[in-house]
């Protein structure tokens, strides 16, 4: 059934130890990743452009989808009218399909957590969605992130709730808030982030203004 193989994709996931680990699980799973994500109802990719449009005009700059997966989230960004998208993500096999949506304008492999191939203040905003969560990146990567950022930018992405205080995401945010680097401007309610599979997964969409 293609709801159990999604959940065991997701264990396996879960449980990579290691970024190698990581992505050879995702390169195993890239070629069935839609559609078994979709039987679970997973909304991120779809659910995080609403937070893009809402805070991000169209025609001012690039955007990163920081772990963009198989880039579920581009097709819908380009039809809102948003055409220069980046995307990154540590599998080479989720980027192929990534590129074959005809959605962004570059792709590069890089992982959240180390240093990112952009300069200062590259991106009018990034969103990632489903990245800060169990045994992926890490809140450090928030960093680069908005180093990558231009002042006036966004930062928008969702964090799972089993990783958000022992991942320490509020101390990132309130060193990045002191440094005076960021500043909040929303935070959702926590929602599933699967709306037919799983409902105790939980997650949180946080969005800042980068300074």
């Amino acid at each position: 059934m293609i709801v159990d193989k999604a959940n065991a994709a997701l264990d396996s996931v879960y449980s990579a130890d290691t970024p190698e680990a990581l992505a050879k699980a995702y390169a195993e799973w890239a070629a069935t990743y839609d559609s078994e994500t979709a039987s679970l109802g997973y909304l991120l990719p779809f659910l995080i452009t609403a937070w893009v449009s809402r805070h991000v005009p169209l025609s001012e700059g690039p955007l990163l989808d920081a772990g963009c997966g198989t880039g579920l989230s581009g097709p819908s960004l380009k039809a809102l009218g948003y055409h220069d998208i980046a995307g990154l993500d540590l599998s080479d096999d989720m980027l192929k399909i990534a590129g074959s949506r005809n959605a962004y304008s570059e792709l590069k492999k890089a992982m959240l957590g180390g240093p990112l191939p952009w300069p200062d203040g590259h991106f009018r905003a990034f969103f990632s969605t489903g990245v800060f969560t169990i045994g992926h990146a890490p809140a450090s990567g928030l960093h680069e992130l908005v180093r990558i950022t231009r002042k006036g930018g966004h930062a928008i992405f969702t964090v799972r709730d089993q990783v958000f205080g022992a991942g320490g995401f509020q101390a990132v945010f309130d060193e990045l808030a002191q440094a005076q680097k960021w500043r909040p401007v929303e935070e959702s309610p926590w929602f599933r982030c699967y709306a037919i599979g799983d409902p105790e997964a939980l997650v949180k969409t946080f969005v800042f203004e980068v300074a």
